[in-house]
């Protein structure tokens, strides 16, 4: 019955062709609109790590001022990063599978004058468990190992950019590398890797770049850099004195650990709950204990990663769509209504009011599913060009799921523009238009 349905809906779109591809055309442009805001904020908000997303936390401790807290208007609110000597204390912990502080800065890359002249590059100082919790994949080679960091071992690991560049995309595994004032051993390179949204360190932008160059995290002060992140105080201090900068409670190192399994997680948290008790004795972190790990899902929705704008565009496009089929209500209903003799003929030789709703409602849905396909091929289009506009910083294209939701948005839409018009027909009395013949 529903094929045979379908075919008189094929027939019917047929018969006015013109005005068929106006409702078609009016319903593909607002699935098509919707559907590229809708995936915008798919992509925003998808799990950057889903394997591991439960078992890596994000660390956090309040070390702020004691007479006034991180964030006046949140009180549950606390510094989203840890001091340098909150970090070499935890980091003799072992609780955690992994664990390792990170933050990024730029370091001067050399290589050989043949290749090209130097230049400066994002770089992240990391520990070796950096490449064991987030499982960059790796071209050649891979991480450093933990003597690396105990020793302070001249070891880097490289961008694709960066090795192209230096190396001409070859196996450099192996090969020196000149990093400032220093020569370094390149232990592996990266494939291209750009998490989606930056989780581990979103604090400049979630969608920024990963970084290029990767060093043991010792050798900041070697290289004397500090970080080109975030980096916030409160307390007063020599800015250019490098020792009670480190010794300072400025916060400027984000801190994670790999804990895979509630007894873990719970040794740990008591762990953080004590370590700032002996603390306080010490005369810091005067502030009420409050210590947080969250995981990847609930760092980054604290962060608010996903930007407020691909909500209310995705909100704006589904309104639009709305409003399209809205506006084919009177449409349907001046073209139902036109066969309102055809239907009372029918409806005298026994067809129950039920089947011509249904009838006229499977035509709603034939247009809406044909707008539908109309709007994913103007999403295509919409996406590519997004990406044209960011210069393919972003990556926006329809995967199944998106597929799925822009049939579904317009069976949605056939149905909010045909459920009025095919109520309508099927309960106009046949009687009326029995007596004029």
């Amino acid at each position: 019955m529903l094929f045979y349905q379908i075919r008189l809906a094929f027939k019917s779109i047929r018969r006015n062709p013109v005005l068929s591809m106006l409702m078609i055309g009016g319903i593909g442009i607002g699935i098509g609109v919707a559907t590229v805001f809708v995936t915008a904020h798919y992509l925003f908000s998808l799990n950057p790590i889903p394997e591991k997303s439960d078992v890596l936390h994000h660390v956090q401790m309040d070390n702020w001022d004691p007479n006034r807290g991180w964030d006046d208007n949140d009180p549950e609110d606390i510094p989203d990063q840890v001091t340098y000597r909150d970090m070499v204390n935890l980091m003799k912990s072992d609780i955690p599978t992994y664990q390792g502080g990170s933050f990024k800065t730029f370091l001067y890359v050399y290589p050989d004058p043949e290749m090209g002249r130097p230049f400066k590059k994002i770089t992240r100082m990391c520990f070796s468990g950096f490449f064991k919790m987030f499982e960059p994949p790796f071209q050649y080679g891979s991480g450093w190992d933990l003597s690396a960091d105990e020793n302070l071992e001249p070891v880097v690991v490289l961008g694709p950019e960066v090795n192209q560049k230096v190396f001409g995309g070859e196996n450099s595994v192996g090969r020196m590398i000149r990093i400032e004032d220093r020569d370094f051993k390149v232990v592996g390179v990266l494939d291209h890797w750009r998490p989606f949204p930056k989780y581990y360190d979103p604090h400049n932008g979630a969608f920024e770049t990963a970084e290029e160059v990767y060093m043991p995290f010792e050798f900041f002060r070697l290289l004397k850099v500090r970080s080109a992140g975030n980096t916030s105080n409160w307390q007063e201090f020599d800015w250019s004195d490098d020792d009670q900068y480190l010794a300072s409670e400025a916060i400027w190192i984000q801190f994670w650990v790999q804990l895979d399994s509630a007894p873990q997680k719970e040794a740990y948290f008591s762990y953080l709950n004590s370590y700032v008790e002996e603390q306080k004795k010490l005369g810091r972190m005067q502030r009420p204990t409050h210590n947080k790990l969250l995981s990847v899902m609930e760092w980054l929705d604290d962060r608010g990663a996903v930007p407020e704008e691909a909500t209310s565009l995705m909100a704006i496009s589904l309104l639009f769509l709305l409003v399209c089929a809205l506006n084919l209500i009177g449409i349907l209903l001046g073209k139902f209504l036109a066969r309102a003799p055809e239907v009372s003929v029918r409806r005298a030789m026994g067809a129950s009011r039920f089947s011509i709703f249904v009838e006229h409602l499977v035509e709603c849905e034939t247009i809406g599913v044909l707008g539908g396909l109309l709007g994913i091929a103007i999403s295509i289009g919409g996406l590519e060009a997004v990406n044209s506009l960011f210069d393919n910083e972003f990556s926006f294209s329809l995967d199944g799921n998106m597929l799925v939701v822009s049939i579904l948005l317009s069976l949605l839409a056939g149905l909010v523009a045909g459920m009025y018009p095919a109520w309508r027909i099927c309960t106009i009395p046949p009687a009326v238009y029995l007596r004029e013949r």
